[in-house]
């Protein structure tokens, strides 16, 4: 089984039983829940490997998904129409065609001046609410779940209600009762904005895939769906976690406000909140002097493979001023991640803006009371209290 637990009293670092694996046995056997045979992979080598083969697939009717609480992510079934995350070429190319338009550089750098606005709005209602004050509720999570929305042209008033719905559908230990009313709640949202969208498509993402044409109503509450909650969750976990890094290590907030670009890349290398991804081989494909059989799952270590020595010298210590290029934070290959500028935007402008306003913040409470997310499929914190200095 997978391991998901962080050591105890070291909620930044992989379980201990990745590293083992890494240096032992990069590429080893692995049961799932469901009884399928598969592989875990470990190293930043192979995991690269995997990840930009094209023998190995992201279908979602192949791929058996380890969660934290030892189950499998859903029955194995097609990909939904627009889910182009659980599709392979020529589908898949498809909708990432269409999606990379409107998810450039350019324009997620346009964005600078917005986040730094919303920043700035969540800082002075933090301010008026005094220390302590939960870091998660107050600033990570409301940052990109404004944004993503204003991007998709999500109305403010539902905002709050949709980032609930999404936090119940990424829990594994929400009932499947909770689950369903929770999707069936977005899938009402995003059904009342494409329709309003069709009728006012406006000066956003949703609108312009909308103005393109290609794209019918199941597609576009799918994609809406996808980039809502990709866009929501893993940045929020990042947010806050990185802050609790900086607070904990000396001369942390000094490099990141240095260097808030670097600093960036350092921690998404360091806490990889995304803690695994899978493939399916499609045919026999040897990985690390093992033979992989068509139909096996392989699993691989996004937190393990970030943490290889072999790759990043001395990679448990959380150094800024290394270098970072080819961490695997947002994946790799055809499948790596869409938003990944909009995210670092959010956590350039984001980290820095906390630390400017509040010098001396630091955590209200001793590490080991604050809540870790190990029963989410993205790792984090659910709550961060902080202090300062008022």
């Amino acid at each position: 089984m997978l391991p998901f637990e962080p050591p105890a009293g070291r909620p930044f670092d992989p379980p201990e039983t990745l590293g083992e694996l890494r240096e032992h046995s990069p590429v080893s056997p692995m049961t799932y829940p469901d009884g399928h045979e598969g592989w875990l992979v470990t190293s930043h080598e192979l995991v690269r490997q995997v990840l930009s083969d094209p023998r190995f697939s992201h279908r979602a009717d192949l791929v058996h998904t380890p969660v934290p609480g030892g189950s499998v992510r859903g029955a194995l079934q097609p990909a939904p129409r627009g889910g182009f995350i659980g599709m392979d070429p020529p589908e898949h190319t498809r909708y990432r065609h269409l999606l990379t338009g409107q998810f450039t550089v350019r324009r997620m750098r346009q964005l600078t001046g917005r986040v730094e606005q919303v920043a700035e709005a969540y800082l002075d209602a933090m301010e008026n609410h005094g220390p302590p004050a939960d870091l998660v509720a107050f600033y990570s999570q409301p940052i990109p779940g404004d944004v993503i929305s204003e991007l998709l042209g999500v109305p403010g008033a539902e905002r709050d209600e949709f980032g609930r719905h999404i936090l119940a559908l990424g829990s594994t230990t929400a009932s499947a009762e909770d689950k369903l009313a929770a999707y069936t709640a977005v899938q009402a949202i995003i059904g009342g904005l494409i329709a309003a969208k069709r009728e006012q498509p406006g000066d956003d993402l949703l609108g312009g895939l909308i103005a393109g044409g290609e794209l019918d109503d199941e597609e576009l509450g799918t994609i809406a769906f996808l980039l809502l909650g990709g866009g929501f969750d893993t940045t929020a976990n990042m947010i806050a976690m990185g802050a609790w890094v900086l607070m904990s290590r000396p001369g942390g907030v000094g490099r990141l406000l240095a260097d808030p670009a670097k600093t960036v890349e350092e921690l998404l290398r360091y806490l990889s909140v995304v803690p695994v991804t899978a493939r399916a081989a499609l045919e026999d494909v040897e990985v690390g002097g093992q033979l992989v059989k068509k139909g096996q799952t392989v699993t691989v270590s996004i937190p393990a493979a970030n943490r290889d020595p072999a790759r990043f010298p001395d990679a448990d210590a959380f150094d800024p001023g290394r270098a970072t290029a080819g961490h695997l934070a947002f994946g790799h290959g055809i499948h790596q991640c869409l938003g990944q500028q909009l995210a670092r935007v959010e956590m350039t402008v984001g980290l820095p803006a906390l630390f400017r306003r509040w010098p001396t913040l630091r955590p209200a409470v001793p590490d080991e009371q604050v809540p870790l997310r190990t029963d989410m499929g993205i790792y984090g914190v659910h709550a961060l209290p902080v202090t300062w200095e008022p």
